[in-house]
């Protein structure tokens, strides 16, 4: 199962990348966002299985589609289809699109039933390091403690280490106790789910993502980082009470438990497929020609132990050759 959803999977982020890549740099965030939102829903219905959306776009009121508990795939309201949970950003990045800025992805993740917790759409503050460094940090601890035991792990002295970190301001902090280590910084405007997957592949020059970010992008990243061997440890970070309330509701309530990977993504039949949209440190963007398009994605599957990157040439109008160097 987890190899064919593997390759179904990616056909969705293709798609949605492929929607909201024609908005780069048109300045419509939200337009953008639901062009990505639309395509992957219909090419999620074009899949033989029994899906539920258990990371989403929101609440049902909240979102017309890919909300949270809304049943996908042909065999969505009966058959004998596998029964598939998925979490879903349909476009990571949505201001990077707007701006044509580098490292917007369309992202997924998909397991067996139960292979995915459900989380409110809050904040997780979170943890990330690559596969060397795993096993070796601690949230608990302060930044200064996790940057010299990564260093540790990895060999190096801090000042060889490179932080991602979202450039807001609850960060001050942070990035002032980083920068104290002797620690690089990489700071971003948008994207932590990515930058995540990049301190897991070797050669990006990044080692490790600290600070606040979207819960639901939180459990997608666990997916990534289980299938690569890196490692997430979050803590929920509630905004306000109707948030802790939802959080309660969901088995969320204690505030100082430390999730790690496996408890996010438990799943067996775990897999996780990306698409670049603007090109980032990972994924090229989407490209078009004359005719047709091209894709850079990146699909993983845990079961496996499989790690693709896939380059698609899409032939929109297959009697015109298409006007690309393969």
């Amino acid at each position: 199962m987890e190899q064919l959803l593997a390759l179904e999977m990616v056909r969705v982020t293709e798609a949605a990348a492929i929607a909201s890549a024609r908005l780069m740099g048109r300045g419509d965030r939200t337009e953008a966002d639901r062009l990505a939102t639309e395509a992957m829903r219909a090419a999620m219905d074009e899949i033989e299985m029994a899906g539920t959306i258990v990371i989403g776009e929101g609440e049902r009121d909240e979102a017309p589609m890919l909300y949270i508990g809304e049943r996908v795939g042909a065999a969505a309201h009966g058959g004998s289809a596998p029964e598939i949970d998925i979490a879903v950003d349909p476009l990571e990045g949505t201001n990077l699109v707007a701006t044509g800025s580098a490292g917007a992805i369309t992202v997924l993740a998909a397991s067996e039933r139960g292979g995915l917790v459900h989380a409110p759409d809050t904040y997780l503050e979170k943890l990330c390091v690559g596969p060397l460094a795993a096993g070796h940090v601690d949230i608990t601890v302060t930044p200064t403690e996790n940057i010299h035991r990564i260093a540790e792990a990895l060999r190096r002295k801090p000042g060889d280490i490179t932080v991602i970190i979202l450039e807001r301001p609850r960060h001050d902090a942070l990035i002032a106790e980083v920068r104290a280590t002797g620690a690089r910084i990489k700071l971003i405007s948008d994207g932590d789910l990515s930058a995540a997957i990049s301190c897991a592949v070797s050669g990006t020059g990044v080692h490790a993502v600290m600070g606040i970010g979207g819960a639901p992008e939180g459990v997608i990243t666990a997916a990534a980082l289980r299938c690569l061997g890196g490692e997430i440890q979050a803590r929920f970070r509630y905004r306000n009470e109707e948030e802790r309330e939802r959080g309660r509701k969901m088995g969320h309530g204690d505030e100082s438990k430390v999730y790690r990977t496996e408890d996010l993504a438990s799943g067996d039949n775990l897999v996780f497929a990306a698409t670049g949209v603007t090109s980032g440190d990972l994924l090229e963007g989407v490209r078009f020609f004359g005719g047709g398009a091209r894709t850079h994605s990146l699909v993983m599957a845990y079961q496996t132990k499989t790690v693709r990157f896939v380059d698609t040439v899409h032939m929109f109008d297959r009697d015109r050759p298409p006007s690309v160097r393969l």
